[in-house]
């Protein structure tokens, strides 16, 4: 594994990751970790050459590696493509084992919450609506000042649904799923599955969704590495910002190739 970083931030979690001998498996958040974050869900662009550095990863580890995102797995496809790797979407609400299979997904939420969400969001057109199907988004980065009302009438939509929901907070996002569905979950189900079974599981994120998958990493006997941002400063993080992690992610390839 190669040592002595130009990065100092980056250089004892190599240190940490070399004790297994490139026994790993690397679950990675989308927004905010592999890409910077944008004013809007549609203007996320992944950088050049980031689709091939992720492919080389995964192919270095064996297949072992994930992206564990909020957005659907559709939309990872088309933002990393030709990338096309084993993935969570929604938060685990859908999933995918191998990359030529099937995504598996759990069901659209009852319409009646979309329709709940739309008429929260009518009086403000500065909120953003993302129907995902099995969850429901808005967006409040063009107008932070409404948090507040906004988070409590979004409780009571999810309070009112047929279905067992909860209200997820993320950054500058609340977003409305299925009780008992998260990045953790996905981790868990993935670690019980080849490639990733027996291997030491490693998390990157930044936000309040990325907790639970950092938590069912270190449960799983791994790591959780923070990218400072949006939840964690830079004091607490293990990288600045997504060219932190990216920069990173191109060591490691290249300490795994040796």
């Amino acid at each position: 594994m190669k040592r002595n970083l130009k990065r100092p931030e980056t250089a004892g979690i190599n240190d940490i990751l070399s004790r297994d001998g490139g026994n790993f498996a690397l679950f990675l958040d989308f927004d905010g970790t592999l890409v910077d974050i944008a004013p809007t869900p549609g203007a996320a662009v992944a950088p050049p050459g980031l689709p091939e550095l992720l492919a080389r990863l995964e192919a270095l580890l064996g297949g072992a590696l994930a992206v564990v995102s909020g957005r659907e797995i559709a939309d990872i496809d088309h933002r990393l493509r030709p990338f096309c790797g084993r993935a969570a979407g929604v938060h685990g609400a859908e999933i995918r084992f191998d990359p030529k299979g099937a995504v598996t997904k759990q069901g659209a939420l009852d319409p009646s919450v979309l329709a709940g969400v739309r008429r929260v969001a009518a009086p403000d057109p500065r909120l953003l609506i993302e129907d995902k199907s099995e969850s429901v988004a808005i967006h409040y980065r063009g107008a932070a000042d409404a948090m507040p009302g906004l988070e409590r009438a979004l409780e009571e939509v999810a309070a009112a649904a047929p279905d067992g929901l909860l209200l997820l907070r993320g950054r500058m996002v609340f977003e409305i799923l299925r009780a008992g569905v998260s990045k953790g979950e996905a981790v868990s189900r993935f670690m019980a599955a080849a490639p990733f079974a027996g291997r030491r599981p490693v998390m990157v994120g930044d936000d309040r969704t990325d907790v639970a998958a950092i938590e069912a990493c270190i449960a799983h006997g791994g790591y959780g590495f923070r990218v400072a941002g949006g939840l964690f400063s830079k004091g607490e993080a293990e990288f600045s910002d997504p060219a932190a992690v990216r920069a990173w992610l191109a060591d490691l390839a290249a300490g795994l190739s040796s």
